[in-house]
């Protein structure tokens, strides 16, 4: 058995930098045609110059003859100005701008203190189109880290879709009820992307017999019931639910020790993962618009013209990749995968 999907793009993935991203862009080029490449490095993506200087590191780490496009965002910070906002829209290549609360996250510690200073900028994103880009969790300590989500949308994103009604903005990596329904209510303007982790495993997967740190990631995994929503969600063909990996490498070691960090390898399987999903779900004819259409629909860019191809074949994922100077675990270590790209 075998399925051909219109290729696909990955609205939300991290590729690091230097010498790391020759490690796992290949991964992504080979699945993807294109991906929103996130901004949180050290130090952080703030201006048009530095994505383009980044873009430049990536496209000479691409393997030959690779025809991957990494789509270029910026870190919104609490000094981005409505002047850099023009600059990014008029350069084509920034396709919109990411807003981490600050501490909300790797690498977040640049992210916003107060999203009302930024009103402004905000207006000028809204007048030039440029979507804001929302990992969309509360930081307060005093907040339970599972309720980070929901809260969020009372506190911020309400507010955020009445006072800004025509800004488009993508909720990155839903990962409750409350979230799919929030997106369902202001579908037109408000995008929401899915990770593979949140659809295949829910919180026991991360905690029942002993603590394991591959599956940790923020937003944090929740429970069975929230991971039902997303699953129906996903494969219920509505158009404002896309791709988007949140495939975020770190070193084997930052993950396996007292203080590990969040985040889950996913590009390496990105796509056999959510066939997978779509399957179970009896919905595999749904899993091209998921894929390949809503993504450049909402971000107002061509769908692609060329083709992938699955085939219904077992493999196992291997224990870990090169990552730099390190490994990294990838999500499903060791396990096995029904779905194989054709190569």
């Amino acid at each position: 058995m075998q399925i051909t999907l219109i290729r696909p793009d990955d609205w939300h993935l991290h590729l690091r930098d230097d010498e790391a991203i020759k490690s796992v862009v290949a991964h992504t080029a080979e699945r993807f045609a294109r991906a929103i490449v996130m901004p949180n490095l050290k130090p952080p993506v703030t201006t048009t110059a530095m994505a383009m200087a980044y873009r430049d590191r990536i496209l000479s780490a691409l393997p030959h003859n690779s025809d991957f496009t990494p789509l270029m965002t910026l870190y919104m910070t609490d000094r981005l100005t409505s002047d850099e906002v023009i600059v990014a829209k008029k350069s084509q290549i920034i396709k919109g701008i990411k807003l981490y609360p600050a501490g909300a996250t790797t690498h977040s510690d640049a992210g916003v203190t107060d999203i009302r200073k930024l009103y402004p900028v905000l207006e000028t994103m809204q007048r030039e189109g440029l979507p804001l880009l929302i990992h969309a969790e509360v930081t307060d300590p005093d907040v339970d880290i599972f309720d980070r989500e929901q809260v969020f949308i009372d506190r911020h994103l309400r507010p955020l879709t009445r006072d800004f009604p025509a800004l488009p903005m993508v909720f990155e990596h839903i990962t409750t009820r409350q979230a799919v329904d929030f997106v369902r209510a202001n579908e037109g303007t408000v995008g929401a992307t899915i990770t593979v982790q949140h659809l295949l495993y829910n919180r026991n997967a991360m905690l029942v017999g002993g603590i394991r740190p591959h599956y940790y990631c923020l937003p944090i995994l929740k429970r069975e019931s929230h991971q039902s929503a997303l699953i129906e969600a996903a494969t219920s063909g509505e158009s404002h639910f896309f791709l988007g990996t949140d495939s975020a490498p770190h070193p084997q070691h930052a993950k396996e020790c007292a203080c590990g960090c969040a985040g889950c390898y996913t590009a390496h399987a990105a796509i056999e993962l959510y066939a997978e999903i779509f399957e179970r779900a009896n919905a595999l004819d749904r899993l091209e618009g998921f894929a390949s259409l809503f993504g450049p629909d909402f971000y107002g860019l061509p769908r692609n013209r060329d083709t992938i191809t699955l085939a219904k074949k077992k493999w196992s994922i291997p224990e870990s990749y090169q990552f730099g100077q390190d490994r990294v675990v990838p999500l499903g270590s060791g396990e096995s995968v029904n779905w194989q790209l054709v190569r």
